[in-house]
């Protein structure tokens, strides 16, 4: 931390198990598999499967260029703190806000995947109405608000209380998924040729081309806030050489295990052709239900709760870890608030709530709204590849001009080597032709209402609201507050 000219003012206690946890579960193979599984199978049929490995390819890509920052740069605001060493100030800021704000918008989302699974487990679960059209977003605004809660009261007691709830219900997450695959694989009643098969999903524009990318929207949901590892660096034993390995090893997880869930679940189903399994209502979690009988089917969706539950807990954390990073740069409004760390808890307890409050407010905006899972979902995801770009995009350059890793790069730790130069423009190419796909308004993506363009509305306001505040007194207050910064080299331990 006196490398980088800040006190060690959070707490260092994350092994691991628990930093590897933290991507896991923001990642989040069940949630993610299970809550937009209806989505890719309505818009591609079972040959959406391979969206799965193409979006891990281009996201391993990404995960390569983050494992070096993470050797490289093991402090809090992973993404914001490597824009700053990589890029210019105002570069650095808009990519520390787009991501910010997209942790928020995505704690907003995850949260929602409540509702696609707690009603199927109990029918009481379905707090308003029958479960379709507006009651549907209602009960998830209801069932999200409360969760909210939860991670917002578990952020603001610490950072212990956070990792051993996370890494136990990663472990229960990786138990079940891997049971799961196991009892999907022994139900298979489908031939392999099924995930070739494109009957019925060729006839809109662009054939079946144009109905994969819509469907690829479900894979890419999935995989991405590896980062989150290396967010924690400063509450994490051994940062340098623990954060890259965890990023990579979440990554890699995710894909074999989500992807093999995908698999046999697609051979497993009973009936393919069920209109029930494009449906929020019936999706993956039908799957589950016909092919393991009722009492087992909702033994593991009970473990997709757990999932959805640690995934929105981790979504929080990483939120809280980026506006304290910024705030302790001075990069935000009410920067001291913020960025004061709790003398007993040792943690940032004003941005927890902060995060909380503004994610319940983006649901209760949302109230009635029955595209809200795939509208508010892919504004996220979007957010999130952008803010991506403003690391891979700058960390390029300086590859092109030879400054990367530079002679300054500490040895011994993780590097691409000779491989940095391909794997870095792919990871660009790969973020920026996945940003555009994700925000083209398509009416099979965001209905039919102005929630087409909602991507580029909400990401404009963002974006120029953004930059206005920074451009006129932001930067011109830029600088580490004094309450946390490291006077000296020789105080550190």
């Amino acid at each position: 931390m006196a490398e980088f000219g800040y006190n060690q003012s959070l707490e260092r206690s994350i092994g691991k198990f628990a930093s590897f946890a933290a991507g896991v579960s923001y990642i989040s193979i069940l949630t993610g598999t299970f809550q937009l599984f209806y989505f890719g199978f309505a818009n591609g049929g079972p040959t959406y499967w391979w969206s799965w490995p193409m979006v891990f390819v281009g996201q391993l890509m990404v995960a390569l260029c983050f494992a070096e920052l993470a050797g490289r740069y093991p402090v809090a605001g992973s993404v914001y703190n490597w824009s700053k060493r990589l890029a210019g100030p105002t570069v650095s800021w808009l990519a520390g806000w787009m991501m910010f704000t997209a942790s928020v918008v995505t704690l907003a989302a995850v949260v929602l995947a409540y509702q696609v699974t707690l009603p199927q487990i109990w029918s009481g679960f379905q707090l308003v109405g029958d479960g379709t059209g507006a009651s549907f977003g209602l009960s998830a605004v209801i069932w999200g608000a409360i969760l909210v809660v939860f991670t917002t009261v578990v952020n603001a007691f610490g950072v212990k209380l956070m990792a051993r709830i996370n890494s136990t219900g990663v472990f229960i997450e990786l138990i079940a998924a891997i049971l799961l695959v196991i009892i999907l694989a022994v139900n298979i009643v489908n031939p392999p040729s099924v995930i070739v098969d494109t009957t019925g999903y060729t006839s809109g524009p662009g054939g079946y081309a144009g109905a994969f990318l819509i469907a690829a929207i479900a894979s890419a949901y999935v995989m991405y806030g590896f980062d989150t590892a290396s967010s924690l660096g400063e509450e994490t034993v051994d940062p340098r050489r623990t954060g890259p390995t965890a990023i990579l090893r979440a990554v890699i997880a995710s894909f074999v295990i989500g992807g093999l869930i995908l698999l046999f679940g697609i051979l497993a189903a009973p009936n393919l052709s069920d209109p029930a399994l494009g449906q929020a209502s019936g999706g993956l979690q039908l799957i589950v239900l016909q092919a393991l009988g009722g009492p087992l089917g909702k033994v593991f969706l009970v473990c997709i709760v757990v999932a959805i539950t640690v995934c929105a807990l981790a979504v929080h954390t990483a939120g809280i870890r980026l506006m304290f990073a910024m705030a302790r740069d001075n990069a935000l409004p009410a920067g001291a608030a913020l960025a004061r760390i709790d003398p007993k808890r040792k943690t940032p307890v004003v941005p927890a709530v902060v995060i909380g409050v503004v994610a319940v407010l983006i649901l209760a905006v949302n109230i009635g709204t029955p595209e809200i899972f795939t509208a508010v979902t892919s504004v996220a995801v979007i957010m999130i590849y952008v803010a991506y770009l403003l690391v891979t995009v700058p960390m390029l350059l300086k590859r092109f001009k030879g400054e990367w890793p530079g002679p300054d790069a500490p040895k011994g730790y993780f590097s691409l080597g000779k491989l940095g130069l391909p794997v870095n423009i792919v990871a660009v190419l790969w973020g920026a032709a996945m940003a555009i796909n994700l925000a083209w308004p398509r009416v099979e993506v965001y209905g039919e209402g102005p929630l087409r363009f909602i991507a580029f509305i909400f990401i404009g306001a963002i974006v120029v609201i953004g930059l206005a505040w920074f451009m006129l007194r932001g930067r011109h207050h830029l600088g580490t507050l004094p309450e946390h910064v490291r006077q000296n080299l020789e105080e550190a331990p």
